[in-house]
């Protein structure tokens, strides 16, 4: 299958990206440093491109009963402007995929699923809704996503908004979505993000996205503003204790091992997986989801087995040195009898055995 690039290739070229593979996509890795990339979104601002990631519209009078049977989520609750975080499972209760969906209107959802799972999701979703009065509109191939992510991100974006609109940015609350003029253009903007920073998602069709990212890199002051690719990301999600499906995340796994068990609602009639998902949460997990922490310089990496007095008790999931916090971190499944905060384990670093300790999830969390 040949790769896909997404509307910004030229840019990413344009300021010297390297390439990689993400679900079919050549992202950009990094542009220069990931470090020097991590550091600019927790100290100013990260200008991310993110059009690898799925969009699906569900529009009709049936959309809040149709998400609120596909997904385990009671999306049907959620106010009109506001953004909820869910999961769609198969019916053993296994994760499909993580996704947020925004609802625009009372019968107008957006479901924004990870790059590698939008065309399994989109084909979920109009399996599941056969019985419902609702129209599925996978407008992924079209439609770029822009992300400005840091604690400058808002006064950038203000730059570039008339002012009679302006307010409607800063008074939007984490988790919502706002129709604003960005640079002469009606764009969908949403305050959410995967890097633990304020920041904002913008929505943008393909047509324009070059434009955009112009836009928005002209209106930053020298310093203010830095791309940054999926290193970056990577790092700065970890440090948030964010899952990434593939590592955190899968058809293996199930929301409670992943300490995700609050996103499923079980006060709604029934769902897909229901059934499933109920005899697990009963049964509970026998590893969860935990973070690590080390003391050392070495930082353990995906499948490293984790261990209590020589025993494998669990194993890696995400790791690296922590750009922030200056040590290793790490989320791993362990035995659920180890996952107290405090527990101390050790991680085999390729034969040696290091300490790390369970630790309460974030890492890092920024400060309102």
């Amino acid at each position: 299958m040949p790769a896909k690039y997404t509307a910004l290739r030229s840019e990413h070229e344009r300021l010297g990206a390297s390439f990689t593979d993400f679900g079919g996509w050549q992202m950009p890795l990094k542009y220069r440093s990931e470090l020097a990339e991590h550091h600019a979104v927790r100290r100013s601002a990260g200008l991310f491109d993110l059009s690898h990631m799925g969009e699906l519209w569900v529009t009709g009078p049936d959309a809040a009963a149709f998400l609120d049977h596909a997904l385990v989520g009671k999306l049907s609750a959620m106010a009109v402007g506001k953004a909820k975080y869910s999961l769609i499972c198969a019916a053993d209760g296994g994760v499909i995929d993580d996704l947020i969906a925004y609802r625009r209107s009372a019968d107008r959802f957006l479901v924004v699923p990870n790059a590698g799972n939008a065309e399994t999701v989109a084909a979920a979703f109009t399996e599941r809704a056969q019985s419902f009065q609702v129209t599925i509109d996978d407008a992924s191939a079209r439609t770029s996503l822009i992300a400005v992510q840091g604690p400058r991100a808002e006064q950038i974006l203000l730059r570039l908004i008339p002012a009679d609109q302006q307010d409607r940015l800063t008074t939007l609350k984490y988790y919502a979505a706002v129709e604003v003029t960005v640079t002469g253009l009606d764009l969908l903007v949403a305050r959410t993000g995967y890097t633990g920073e304020d920041g904002f998602e913008i929505f943008v069709g393909n047509d324009v996205a070059v434009q955009v990212w112009r836009a928005i890199e002209a209106a930053a002051a020298e310093g203010e503003l830095t791309p940054a690719g999926l290193a970056a990301r990577d790092s700065l999600r970890l440090e948030a204790g964010m899952p990434l499906y593939g590592n955190e995340l899968s058809r293996e796994g199930d929301p409670f091992a992943a300490g995700l068990g609050g996103v499923v609602a079980f006060s709604k009639e029934d769902f897909v997986g229901r059934a499933a998902l109920e005899a697990r949460k009963d049964a509970g997990p026998a590893r969860r989801l935990v973070g690590l922490t080390g003391a050392g310089r070495r930082a353990p990496r995906s499948h490293y087995p984790v261990l209590k007095d020589g025993v494998v008790v669990g194993e890696v999931t995400s790791g690296q040195p922590s750009p922030t916090l200056g040590v290793p971190v790490a989320l791993a499944y362990v035995d659920a009898q180890y996952a107290e905060p405090g527990t101390a384990l050790q991680v085999d670093l390729r034969g040696t055995p290091e300490p790390f300790e369970v630790t309460t999830l974030p890492f890092y969390r920024r400060q309102k």
